[in-house]
């Protein structure tokens, strides 16, 4: 069922790039984002209060807050940077070059979540490097 998930996933931030494009066009790329985070904050604690998830803040360990903290600070500064990258590119070859974040997350997760890798994954990374690389000298990237 994770796949399932995991290529929803996908498509929808396919569409979030092409709108995200689309929508600061006009806009300062900050602006943009922005304003796509109140949305966000609105719609994820809805979705924590439907579910009845609330109560389970105080049940959070403070090495996960940390965790979860500062991953939000760094999502912050990847959207932020994704924005501006928009702004001055073309969506085509902005988001294949974003998505060389699958490789890095690779390789992190193997070095501090101790992940085991097979000769798939690691040809599988080096595929989507060398398609981001290929992407991005492809000439495309004026706006």
């Amino acid at each position: 069922m994770w796949i399932v998930f995991a290529l929803a996933a996908a498509f929808a931030a396919a569409v979030v790039v092409t709108l995200s494009k689309a929508g600061i066009k006009n806009v300062d790329s900050s602006l943009g984002f922005a304003i796509q985070s109140v949305l966000i904050l609105i719609v994820s604690w809805g979705v924590v209060i439907w579910q009845g998830n609330f109560s389970d803040l105080s049940r959070i360990e403070r090495r996960d807050w940390i965790y979860l903290l500062t991953a939000g600070v760094i999502t912050c500064i990847s959207s932020l940077l994704t924005f501006r990258a928009l702004k001055l590119a073309n969506a085509s070859v902005v988001s294949p070059v974003e998505r060389i974040s699958l490789v890095f997350a690779i390789v992190l997760a193997v070095i501090f979540l101790k992940e085991k890798v097979s000769w798939q994954l690691i040809a599988g990374a080096a595929l989507m490097a060398a398609g981001a690389v290929l992407i991005a000298l492809s000439g495309q990237a004026t706006k």
